[in-house]
């Protein structure tokens, strides 16, 4: 088996990130990942907000939180420091699917990297609220844009979660 596959296979999703932020070089190289990612007639209808300024990471932090449900001082990112948040043009019919891959290629860049990663729900809603959607305005994003994922980024405590076992009868084969 080559390595690329032998890594998709120990890629796992991370519930405990250490407060270190990871080197810029590194963030770069994920979104880059994630720039690369197939779409529908190479479209590339979506959009990454690199957060990295912790202020503004915990409030989207607190925001999803509330969003979610859970109880005040719960962190839906796990302490990741790094958000990578990814959005789809609604304007392209494939825009979802695509973020989709954006979404993947990021985090088995980050595994690639040693690094560990979460995709964290909730985008969608946040990117319908008028503060997010002033954010896109000040960060000069026009259009209409839907909340794909959080791609939150860091690494991990301890050691990788063991693989749940692949269920069976999953594949199909038309010979």
């Amino acid at each position: 088996m080559n390595d690329f596959i032998r890594k998709l296979e120990k890629r796992r999703s991370i519930r405990k990130f250490k407060p270190d932020m990871p080197a810029k070089e590194d963030i770069d190289l994920i979104v880059e990942a994630g720039r690369y990612a197939p779409s529908g007639m190479n479209r590339q209808a979506t959009a990454t907000l690199v957060i990295t300024n912790k202020e503004k990471r915990d409030e989207i932090a607190e925001e999803n939180r509330k969003i979610g449900g859970w109880p005040e001082g719960f962190d839906p990112f796990y302490g990741a420091p790094v958000i990578l948040i990814v959005l789809a043009d609604k304007s392209c019919p494939t825009a979802l699917y695509d973020g989709s891959l954006v979404m993947g290629n990021m985090m088995n860049a980050a595994f690639s990297l040693g690094l560990g990663s979460i995709w964290i729900h909730r985008a969608k809603e946040e990117f319908e609220q008028p503060a997010f959607m002033e954010l896109l305005k000040s960060l000069g994003i026009d259009g209409e844009w839907e909340g794909v994922g959080h791609c939150a980024v860091g690494y991990p405590v301890g050691d990788l979660p063991a693989p749940a076992e692949r269920k069976a009868g999953r594949v199909f084969r038309i010979e």
